[in-house]
């Protein structure tokens, strides 16, 4: 898996790494965020988040075009700028005015174009190294580390947001309850209704019998408090931007013949690689589009991680975990089981004893020390905000990437491994089962506009969001990297940036429809609006799948 990679692969990936870890920190507690300070609906922020995650997809474009000609480097590094002076203009608590909201869109916008420059060109970068012929068998695992390594960085990153939001809660008497912020900004707005005003009531006394007999002050010390927290948490990703950019000037000697574009190497003379014919180039481009508009409706349906799931695992799920789920919300637990995979997959495949040794000696002592934390943590439940449970994407991936990538190199020697389109044809057929889960979990559950008025318990167990996120990463295995893999080989050398910009715009418009299920959010039963993701994923399979010739005669063009 990593043997007989270039040096370059590393630092390019561990500066992605850092990045991210920002990106998702930031992303696991934005639409918190937009609720519990500003007070939008499910709509309003909805629209927010999904008109933002537009943005960050479709920049790449012109980060590409940019590239294409000014250099890749240039971008790089001009971006890790403009994102960090966004991250900082995000982290500063400018109050919840009209001046506020402008402040904050600004700060989005710049997040946004910094990720453009960065992005899309720190990949092509990436699929440069395997231009040589020395590495070009090894591209499409190349760009599994890589995602292995973006996923690395968002593992962390829930368990950054909610340390943050915990101590700084703590700090000012209060613990965090999903259910106080939209009750608080109903109570100042005057909307709240006699059954909801009974139950904040008791939600208040809960975090100090003071506060009981003055909801007033108690609704916005409660929404200071927790919107503060969330600045905190924006104010890390400046601090992961300043690593990344460190990780990438240490390495760049390492990929420094990577950052050349077609109009560089032309001009310096050692052009090597050989002009396509115009019908090439056509069947390359025309097999590109085509793909891109497939994964429009994966990204649609997978970004609900941010939005809808979010809103599902704090209004539907349970705020506690028992038994054997509590492992999962420990981040470290997670690392351990990262390691005894990792470890297992070393035992069989290290070619001497004293390795297979070594591997096995690791992977037994990482579930030795699982099994003691398990018994010794007790029985007690383990408490759960809705952002911990985004860390179970990045996790899966992390973990499950060696089990992919052993089970195409099998098929592989047997001639049989799927090409890069049928692969993504799969991943959207594993996608409809994933939100399958979900529909099937929520049959019976209240319409979000009842919650307000509903005291049953009618909260489902952590392991139907916990399933899904497995199943959808399966899915992701299949389609991302892969998708990547398939842009960095078929894209004509001198549209290489654009094309990879316009992989990513292809996302930025499954971002943004996104808020679709987002705006639906209210009246419709919560399978119906899983339902939609099913029949749009079933439908972009069975599309892809009936291209399958062109897109394969393209991709040996």
């Amino acid at each position: 898996m990593f043997k007989g990679q270039p040096k370059g692969l590393y630092f390019l990936a561990l500066s992605n790494t850092g990045e991210r870890f920002g990106y998702y920190t930031m992303l696991a507690i934005f639409t918190l965020f937009l609720q519990a300070k500003f007070g939008f609906s499910a709509a309003a922020t909805s629209n927010i988040f999904a008109g933002f995650l537009a943005l960050v997809y479709f920049l790449p474009i012109l980060g590409g075009i940019l590239a294409d000609k000014f250099g890749y480097g240039k971008m790089v590094t001009t971006g890790i700028a403009v994102m960090f002076v966004g991250y900082m203009c995000l982290a500063i608590p400018v109050g919840d005015s009209a001046a506020g909201i402008a402040a904050m869109a600004g700060a989005l916008v710049l997040i946004a174009l910094g990720t453009g420059l960065f992005k899309g060109n720190l990949q092509v970068m990436v699929g440069n190294l395997y231009d040589d012929p020395k590495y070009s068998a090894k591209r499409d695992t190349a760009f599994s580390i890589f995602y292995m390594a973006i996923n690395i960085g968002a593992l962390f990153a829930p368990t950054a947001a909610e340390k943050i939001t915990k101590w700084y809660m703590a700090r000012d008497g209060f613990s965090y309850n999903g259910d106080i912020p939209a009750l608080a900004h109903q109570y100042l707005d005057g909307t709240l209704s006699s059954d909801g005003l009974a139950k904040f009531t008791d939600l208040a006394a809960a975090q100090g019998a003071q506060w009981a007999s003055d909801l007033a002050a108690f609704s916005r010390s409660y929404i200071d408090s927790l919107s503060g927290s969330y600045h905190w948490g924006f104010a890390l990703a400046c601090v992961s931007l300043i690593v990344s950019v460190l990780i990438y000037i240490a390495g760049r000697r390492t990929f420094k013949h990577a950052d050349v574009n077609a109009k560089q190497e032309v001009a310096s003379g050692h052009a090597a690689q050989v002009e396509l014919t115009p019908a090439q180039t056509r069947s390359r481009v025309t097999a590109l589009m085509l793909v891109f508009a497939v994964v429009i409706f994966f990204w649609m349906a997978f970004h609900q991680n941010g939005l809808t799931l979010t809103f599902f695992a704090r209004d539907y799920t349970a705020a506690e975990a028992t038994g054997l789920t509590r492992i999962g919300f420990d981040v470290f637990n997670l690392v351990l089981l990262v390691i005894a995979v990792y470890g297992l997959f070393a035992t069989f495949q290290s070619e001497k004893s004293r390795g297979k040794l070594i591997a096995g000696l690791v992977t037994l002592a990482s579930l030795g020390v699982l099994v003691w934390k398990y018994f010794a943590s007790g029985d007690a439940p383990v408490e759960i905000l809705p952002q911990k449970f985004q860390q179970f994407n990045p996790f899966f991936v992390v973990a499950l990437t060696p089990v992919s990538m052993a089970v195409f190199g099998a098929l592989a020697k047997r001639g049989k491994e799927p090409s890069a389109p049928r692969k993504i044809g799969i991943g959207m057929f594993i996608a409809a089962v994933g939100f399958l889960i979900m529909a099937l979990g929520s049959i019976g559950l209240p319409v979000p506009d009842a919650l307000a008025e509903t005291t049953g318990d009618y909260r489902v167990t952590p392991n139907l969001l916990i399933g899904t996120y497995l199943v959808l990463t399966f899915a992701e295995l299949f389609l991302s990297p892969m998708g990547i893999s398939f842009v960095s080989k078929v894209a004509p050398p001198k549209y290489k940036g654009l094309m990879m910009g316009l992989w990513f715009g292809a996302t930025a418009v499954g971002n943004y429809l996104v808020s679709i299920i987002g705006m639906l959010w209210g009246g419709l039963p919560l399978w119906i609006l899983w339902g939609i993701l099913i029949v749009l994923c079933l439908i972009s399979a069975l599309f892809i799948f009936s291209i399958m010739k062109k897109l394969e005669a393209a991709t040996n063009a």
